[in-house]
């Protein structure tokens, strides 16, 4: 076991941590409210690329704290959703999987929203996101 962090430490982290879901809900917002889809902004947009690089340039930091899961939440939903654009896109290069990549790409920015939401909240309320 390592030396324990700082609570000064943590307590900066847990305001990045903030500060990166708050960037991810940019990201969101902005899908919502423009031609752009919600995944589309959530991957392909600058909010939420900055706060991917902010939780990989800060991951080392929560090591051995309960922010650590909310960085793995965090990275892990923007991987996945780039996954799921991928596929879209894929799909939606035939005439036959357009109604597919359209539904997969709703679905992706609602599964988007609830992670962000979840996330936050969980954040909020002091507690780790599940492994």
């Amino acid at each position: 076991m390592g030396p324990v962090p700082d609570p000064r430490d943590q307590a900066g982290l847990v305001k990045l941590t903030h500060l990166i879901y708050l960037l991810h809900t940019i990201a969101v917002v902005i899908g919502i409210t423009s031609a752009a889809s919600i995944v589309g902004a959530f991957v392909f947009g600058l909010p939420s690329i900055a706060a991917v690089i902010l939780n990989y340039i800060k991951r080392g930091d929560t090591h051995g704290t309960f922010l650590e899961s909310h960085f793995r939440w965090q990275i892990r939903t923007f991987w996945f959703a780039l996954l799921w654009c991928v596929v879209a896109g894929v799909l939606f290069v035939t005439l036959i999987g357009i109604p597919i990549a359209v539904a997969l790409a709703a679905g992706a920015g609602i599964w988007v929203i609830y992670r962000v939401v979840r996330g936050w909240l969980a954040l909020n309320e002091g507690r780790p996101m599940p492994a």
